[in-house]
């Protein structure tokens, strides 16, 4: 959705625009491109996009600069300095999932692995084999919704060690009834995702960076937001929407006691999905669902 992306902030003011899901830089490409008034500081924890995406952008020389940080440490990178806008494009990159050695994908075999910052102590290992069956069941219903949780943890248990990507996707497919695992997409597909959310914090740390981009906006600055996972797109939601709020929670009847204003107006207040030429094109981008906002 690099057009829709694009489109919204072509209206901030000029100043720095945050990437802080850098990934390959094809996001801060097309706003460097859009506009000459702007510089863009990239955030990645994954130390190989930051080398890719510095590669790819080194043409605009000072108006990119690139650091390895997480996203929720936003408000240390931006050292005091309001945004004009700020984009989270959220979940794995394609990047990450076409390099088996990375252990995020169940198509190829690699290392149980699947960290998007490789110096970072959790892996896909660590979760598999010692986290006790009833905490993967956990795992697995909360960041992935799968009803057969209980039979792939004890599958899972009963089967380690297990040693890659390959001998665990085998173990997931076998964990679920075969009538399940002729429609939809692969059977492992949420499990792996599920992992991969834990393994990173994914849904952990995004509430507080959220919190830190609206604070670090300058006014009529916008804040975007990608999710592909429903439970990443219900707490970028919530947080939109709570900070859109005219009114207490609750109380919509009531006026808003003194000091009470609003610190967002919702651009993207439903969301918004890929065109289908994208999800042709794309079939990655099917899940996406972008909202927006803008500072008061």
């Amino acid at each position: 959705m690099v057009g829709e992306i694009v489109g919204l902030f072509s209206e901030v003011p000029s100043g720095l625009i945050v990437d802080a899901t850098l990934g390959g830089g094809g996001h801060s490409e097309a706003l460097l491109e859009s506009r000459p008034d702007i510089t863009v500081l990239g955030l990645d924890r994954d130390p190989a996009a930051l080398a890719a995406a510095g590669s790819r952008l080194a043409r605009f020389g000072g108006r990119f600069r690139a650091l390895h940080l997480r996203f929720d440490r936003l408000e240390e990178a931006l050292e005091g300095v309001r945004a004009s806008g700020v984009l989270f494009d959220l979940g794995v990159s394609s990047h990450q999932l076409d390099r088996p050695e990375r252990g995020f994908s169940y198509r190829a075999g690699g290392p149980l692995d699947m960290r998007m910052d490789p110096s970072s102590g959790l892996t896909a290992a660590d979760v598999v084999n010692t986290y006790p069956e009833a905490e993967l069941v956990r795992v697995l219903r909360e960041y992935a919704d799968e009803r057969f949780a209980v039979r792939i943890a004890r599958a899972i248990v009963g089967a380690r060690p297990l040693v890659d990507t390959a001998e665990l996707a085998e173990t997931i497919v076998a964990a679920i009834p075969a009538a399940a695992r002729r429609t939809g997409p692969h059977p492992a597909t949420r499990s792996f995702q599920a992992i991969r959310i834990e393994v990173n914090s994914e849904l952990e740390v995004l509430e507080p960076a959220l919190e830190a981009a609206i604070e670090g906006l300058a006014p009529g600055g916008r804040l975007a937001v990608l999710a592909y996972h429903s439970g990443e797109d219900r707490i970028v939601k919530s947080v939109l929407r709570e900070a859109s709020r005219t009114s207490p929670r609750g109380r919509p009847d009531l006026p808003p006691p003194p000091g009470f204003t609003p610190r967002l107006r919702l651009i993207r207040a439903a969301g918004r999905r890929p065109g289908e030429t994208e999800r042709v094109d794309n079939p990655r981008s099917t899940s996406a669902r972008l909202r927006a906002a803008e500072r008061i």
